[in-house]
């Protein structure tokens, strides 16, 4: 897909992946609205993407929010002049042990990698079948193919993005719109905590730069793949606990072990 002078709406812009996609994307050519909650962090980096030649405006929207989509991609095509990509990147995360985990944080992780990346799209949607083009990019996570203790729903809802993006994909077969599923693994970003840093040092598993996850997810944007994972072994991993999952099983319970040593301190 050409992503030179695209329109692409991008949330969770404010940082992390999100704010070295929309440098990347900027690069290219694109022309970006950027959607997250911090106002001060949208509206500096669209000015960076400006001075340095590109096009770029800040929305500031919260995705967890249940109304207010329609109204948002309104702005947006009104600025854009349309919408080509939606990417749905905004994302929270939780470690914790799930028997006592909070119900607010619960539903507060179910609406921001949930509901809101799918009320977002349904809202996208009626303007990329009236052109008959485009596409939908979800980023989700390793631990949407590979159920990880201690991270119960954050998982559950990656592996909701994971199906969602697959049936969407197959329904929206018979129109020239796109449908994929990235999913990084760690990712060096304010989304893991001290704790979950530690859970990756003491577990051997590698975290990338959100730089280097950014330029994977355009590349598969650009090569037009369905499902693409990010780092090795995660990769093989995650095709292993499709077809073999008690395999995995006996591979993690290392990692439960240390886990539940971090949150007992």
């Amino acid at each position: 897909m050409e992503l030179q002078g695209s329109r692409i709406l991008l949330t969770g812009a404010g940082g992390g992946i999100g704010r070295s996609l929309a440098l990347k994307l900027a690069r290219k050519g694109a022309n970006l609205a950027l959607a997250g909650r911090n106002e001060a962090r949208l509206q500096e980096l669209a000015g960076e993407i400006r001075a340095n030649g590109g096009k770029a405006y800040p929305v500031v929207f919260d995705i967890s929010r249940p109304e207010g989509q329609e109204e948002v991609v309104d702005e947006v095509v009104q600025n854009l002049g349309g919408i080509d990509i939606l990417v749905n990147n905004a994302g929270v995360m939780s470690f914790s042990e799930f028997s006592s985990q909070n119900p607010e944080d619960m539903e507060r992780l179910v609406k921001t990698n949930v509901t809101g990346p799918m009320l977002l799209t349904r809202a996208v949607l009626p303007h990329l079948l009236r052109q008959n083009s485009g596409k939908i990019v979800n980023v989700g996570s390793t631990f949407g193919a590979i159920g990880f203790g201690h991270f119960s729903v954050y998982s559950a809802t990656k592996f909701a993005m994971r199906g969602f993006s697959e049936a969407l994909g197959r329904e929206l077969d018979h129109t020239r719109i796109g449908v994929t599923y990235v999913a990084p693994r760690a990712t060096k970003t304010a989304l893991n905590t001290d704790t979950v840093v530690e859970l990756n040092r003491k577990t051997g598993i590698a975290m990338d730069e959100p730089e280097d996850v950014a330029a994977a997810i355009i590349a598969a944007i650009e090569k037009d793949v369905r499902e693409c994972y990010i780092g090795w072994p995660e990769k093989f991993f995650a095709r292993l606990n499709g077809l073999f999952p008690r395999l995995v099983d006996n591979a993690l319970k290392k990692n439960n072990r240390i886990a539940r040593g971090l949150l007992k301190r």
